[in-house]
């Protein structure tokens, strides 16, 4: 291990939690994701020396999936099951508006960036994993350097206005689901972090797309559907969470980010916030058919990734349960179609 990694991960861990406390203060929503999300990303662009320890990443991603993974109670499982062909339409639109965005990235790039292709465009439209799509893209041959930046500020964008946008507009606290209490218990914690490890580990020797966060959840919901309750997640261990997990991402933000190609990234951000509005519309439109409230059903269907995403939905206590499982059903469903679907329209490299 390099000698100043452990200082600069403290330092990080420093500015992070100061962002968080003046969040706190000024009343922001999520300050222990966005406080430190902007933070790390602003000092890691200033060229400040930002890192983020990926065992610490890990162990937030873990707790939040664990906290998510409790509030699936029977009665939330059921009313989940019987919105199956919401996710299926959710799944749909998701696909559609990757193709969409990935269309106007190639339009309003292909001339300007030398060597751009459809692959890179395609990747990075579509609206999945940042490492997982980078990879994809990758194996046809994109510039994997523009994907992981256009998923880098899209999941940047949507983590920051959606919060800001719900806290502002009124809709919190809707879930009653997600005013349950639970008390914490230090045994059934212990047993809980140790489950959470074994569901970890098993996803990630089965090769599957983000273990830390879903083998835990996974762990947690089973449990629960079960009616084990062992432990609550204390309050400060899910804020701490946050924080983690708002440095893993603004640590991507490095200087070489702000010289990648200024008129793709202006188009990314501009896009984003299109499908953001879009997905308003395909939300509200959907509630009228499920009888959700539309704010849920935005979180659900966001182009945002499932842990920001959740996260959202739990402190606005906005639906978690339903929000998770739209975002991982996207996520799977994207992953396991978005590249047979190039190879369909496009063909091989």
């Amino acid at each position: 291990m390099h000698s100043r990694y452990l200082p600069r991960v403290a330092g990080t861990l420093l500015l992070a939690l100061a962002a968080a406390l003046l969040c706190v203060w000024l009343r922001t929503p999520l300050p222990w994701m966005i406080g430190p999300l902007l933070a790390t990303a602003g000092a890691s662009m200033l060229r400040l020396r930002t890192e983020s320890s990926v065992l610490l990443r890990n162990a937030g991603q873990a707790t939040i999936g664990l906290a998510l993974g409790l509030y699936f109670t029977p009665a939330v499982g059921a009313l989940v099951l019987g919105l199956w062909w919401a996710v299926l339409l959710g799944i749909v639109w998701a696909l559609i508006l990757g193709l969409l965005f990935g269309q106007w990235l190639y339009r309003g790039n292909v001339r300007q960036l030398p060597g751009l292709n459809r692959a890179t465009t395609w990747f990075a439209g579509a609206i999945g994993g940042a490492s997982e799509m980078t990879l994809l893209a990758e194996r046809a041959q994109g510039r994997t350097e523009l994907v992981a930046a256009a998923h880098s500020l899209r999941l940047l964008i949507v983590a920051v206005v959606i919060p800001f946008a719900m806290q502002f507009s009124g809709p919190t606290g809707l879930d009653a689901a997600g005013s349950v209490t639970r008390e914490v218990h230090a045994a059934g914690l212990l047993l809980l972090a140790l489950a959470a490890s074994a569901g970890a580990w098993g996803l990630a020797r089965l090769g599957r797309a983000n273990p830390w966060f879903l083998g835990p959840m996974v762990v947690a919901v089973l449990l629960t559907l079960a009616g084990i309750e062992w432990s609550a997640i204390p309050a400060w261990l899910s804020n701490t969470a946050q924080l983690l997990i708002g440095v893993s991402l603004g640590v991507r933000f490095t200087p070489a980010f702000v010289h990648t190609a200024p008129r793709w990234l202006a188009m990314v951000a501009l896009g984003t916030l299109v499908m953001i509005v879009l997905n308003a519309g395909f939300a509200w439109l959907l509630s009228l058919a499920t009888g959700l409230h539309p704010a849920t059903l935005v979180l659900s269907t966001s182009p945002g990734g499932i842990t920001e995403m959740s996260i959202t939905a739990k402190v606005l206590q906005l639906g978690a349960p339903v929000v998770t499982v739209f975002q991982i059903c996207r996520l799977f469903a994207v992953l396991v179609l978005v590249e047979p679907l190039f190879r369909w329209r496009h063909g091989r490299p």
